[in-house]
């Protein structure tokens, strides 16, 4: 199959055709960094994350960013809230975000920031003005929505019906009720940056435009980010991308479904959100993401704590497929691979690959993964089994989880191969009848929730 994605823009599948043979650009919206990102923002991040690590699978050279927006009024709120400054905010949280993105396995992202990029977006602005398709008013900057006549293209909403429904106090300095603005004009006190309009900060919407310029160019292949940020954030974007470059700001617009919890759409003011860091506190990061993959990214998710512990009992049959795999490795016989294994092991592959290239199914690449399981599984129920075909079945996990990134990580690794010398060391101590020493690390494992198992291929452990 070739790669179909859905896109917004158009509200249908479409072939994926990159600019650029081999190269895909890729820029997803980012969190606003004045707290710790929410499992609402923890979706995207998972999302794209699987999307640009199966574009990469599939052979295309991925360039990634992913922006963080470092001052906005959100932020100087907090900051003297808390009597700080909006940098300190920023690297508090920057530091926070990168390190529960590294728990959840994200790759290594370009993140460039609004306060280091000031200078491309105030000659953004400036293009704008100069063109005609802004204009300045008592210090601030705004766009004018109604010169651009194809605004409203991308959340498919018309100028005429987004000036009827606006229902704010009318701003004298605005020509038009929809016009956006690009240049806030500080007050006393705030932190702020010289500009031809006086000193202020940008607005949010010009950030994204222009570090996609700078990062990835003036027509990139993949822009994406959550449902509520197709109207106003992304329909802005384009709209000022687009009357200042004269191109198309992205051919492909991606945007993952909203997420609620309990059914009830997430509210501080009910205070059902939870932070990304509070459930990887009780929980393993893989099984946060087996959770966030278990919906197709354009579908609600509903989250709460049966879903989870679903998810960990889910993938749990995965990690002991692959540990009884690479346990049965060790006494395996040497010879080709057994040609059943050949086959099945290709029918998931092919499949796997048939559904993420259905713009992204990981849903149904978790049923092929589990398929594959379920026939590794009867596979091992052979008392002779082939070292290649082992291999071939391990391999195929580990190119399955390479994408998904669902699978015990090398962290876990790290302790399986400690339980190992454990178990090697009880082992021995029992040969020594040195039982104290047997009985500590069999209490130290079953503390660690690892069980012992004796099988004719020797002594082997799982997780409970």
């Amino acid at each position: 199959m070739t790669l179909r994605i859905y896109n917004t823009l158009r509200r249908t599948k479409e072939e994926f055709r990159p600019i650029e043979e081999g190269k895909v650009r890729m820029y997803v919206c980012g969190p606003t960094v004045y707290n710790y990102i929410h499992i609402g923002n923890g979706r995207p991040v998972i999302v794209f994350d699987v999307v640009r690590r199966y574009l990469e699978s599939i052979g295309y050279q991925v360039t990634y960013v992913v922006n963080f927006t470092d001052v906005d009024d959100k932020m100087i709120q907090r900051a003297k809230l808390e009597g700080s400054t909006v940098p300190e905010i920023a690297e508090r949280y920057i530091a926070a975000f990168l390190e529960d993105s590294r728990k959840l396995g994200v790759k290594n992202t370009i993140h460039p920031r609004v306060t280091e990029n000031m200078e491309e977006i105030i000659a953004f602005i400036s293009g704008l003005v100069e063109k005609g398709y802004a204009y300045e008013s008592g210090g601030d900057v705004y766009f004018l929505t109604s010169k651009f006549a194809e605004y409203g293209k991308l959340s498919q909403q018309k100028l005429e019906e987004l000036q009827f429904g606006i229902r704010i106090e009318v701003d004298e300095r605005k020509r038009g009720a929809e016009d956006f603005v690009l240049w806030k004009g500080a007050k006393p006190g705030e932190i702020a940056w010289p500009s031809p309009w006086g000193d202020g900060r940008p607005g949010w919407h010009i950030e994204c435009s222009a570090m996609a310029k700078k990062y990835l160019g003036d027509t990139i292949d993949i822009h994406g980010g959550g449902q509520d940020l197709i109207f106003p954030h992304h329909e802005c974007e384009v709209a000022q991308s687009e009357a200042l470059n004269g191109e198309p700001l992205a051919n492909y617009w991606m945007h993952n479904g909203f997420l609620n919890m309990n059914n009830e759409k997430m509210s501080k003011s009910i205070g059902n959100v939870m932070n990304v860091r509070d459930i990887l506190a009780a929980a393993r990061p893989q099984e946060f993401r087996f959770m966030m993959l278990s919906t197709h990214y354009r579908n609600p998710l509903n989250y709460n704590d049966e879903v989870l512990s679903q998810a960990k009992n889910s993938l749990e049959r995965l990690d002991n497929c692959v540990t009884n795999l690479k346990h049965r490795l060790k006494g395996a016989a040497e010879g080709a691979a057994d040609a059943e294994v050949v086959a099945f092991v290709e029918t998931a592959a092919q499949t796997f690959a048939a559904k993420m290239d259905d713009d992204f199914n990981t849903p149904d690449a978790l049923t092929a993964m589990f398929t594959l399981a379920a026939d590794a599984n009867r596979y091992l129920q052979k008392p002779e089994v082939t070292k290649a075909s082992l291999e071939a079945i391990v391999a195929q996990f580990s190119a399955m989880d390479e994408v998904l990134g669902v699978l015990a990580g090398e962290a876990e690794e790290l302790v399986d191969a400690e339980i190992e010398v454990l178990i090697i060391e009880r082992g021995e101590a029992r040969k020594a009848k040195n039982w104290a020493r047997a009985d500590e690390i069999r209490d130290l494992l079953t503390a660690q929730g690892i069980v012992l198992e004796d099988t004719p291929q020797g002594m082997r452990w799982k997780r409970k």
